[in-house]
């Protein structure tokens, strides 16, 4: 199982844990940020293919921002899929 911390940017989230086993998506916690998007995105991750995911969030914009915490999250599995 593979675990990184990425800390997000351009958005009220301050850091996110994540973890995946075979390119399945095991963990996410998401600190800070609006709580009832950022848990529901969190359930929604587990179990589910890395790549697949990234996909589905990569780009996703917050109001008038060009990131958004899911769009974050897609780096950090990004991230989480490129380490050894």
């Amino acid at each position: 199982m593979k675990t990184i911390e990425y800390t997000p940017t351009g958005v009220c989230s301050r850091k996110m844990i994540v973890s995946a086993d075979d390119n399945i998506i095991t963990e996410v916690k998401i600190i800070g940020g609006c709580p009832g998007n950022t848990i529901g995105v969190s359930k929604l991750c587990i179990g589910k293919n890395i790549d697949e995911v990234i996909e589905l969030l990569k780009g996703v914009p917050c109001g008038m921002r060009t990131t958004s915490c899911p769009d974050q999250l897609s780096k950090a599995l990004t991230m989480l899929k490129e380490t050894n």
